[in-house]
């Protein structure tokens, strides 16, 4: 059974950093494709960045040169580092596992809340 587990999410000042982790068990994540949504109230889930299982990583625009996906093949663990935090970034945060590129999400994380004052 495949399961992630996110965490590091809290309250932080615009401007600060957290970093997020996502711990998987029963999946070699560095074999697949992994990715981080967020979801604010009201709003749909977005994507925000991915990483291929060949280690190319992709962002969208809003969080490009703020935030970095990377991995630790030796903790199974996905990160999310976040700097230069805005309030715009409220959201609960959630990773996600896929095969491949072309393949949908498949699993999901209960997600961490990510909460930017201003």
């Amino acid at each position: 059974q495949v399961q992630l587990v996110e965490s590091g999410g809290g309250l932080v000042q615009a401007g600060g950093s957290l970093r997020l982790s996502c711990v998987g068990s029963g999946r070699t994540l560095r074999r697949y494709d992994m990715g981080w949504f967020r979801q604010a109230p009201g709003k749909e889930r977005e994507f925000v960045a991915d990483m291929r299982w060949y280690s190319t990583s992709t962002y969208t625009d809003s969080v490009k040169g703020r935030f970095t996906i990377s991995r630790d093949d030796a903790k199974n663990t996905v990160y999310l580092q976040m700097n230069s935090l805005k309030p715009e970034d409220t959201a609960v945060y959630y990773c996600a596992s896929k095969r491949d590129f072309i393949s949908d999400y498949e699993y999901w994380g209960q997600g961490t809340q990510v909460t930017v004052s201003s």
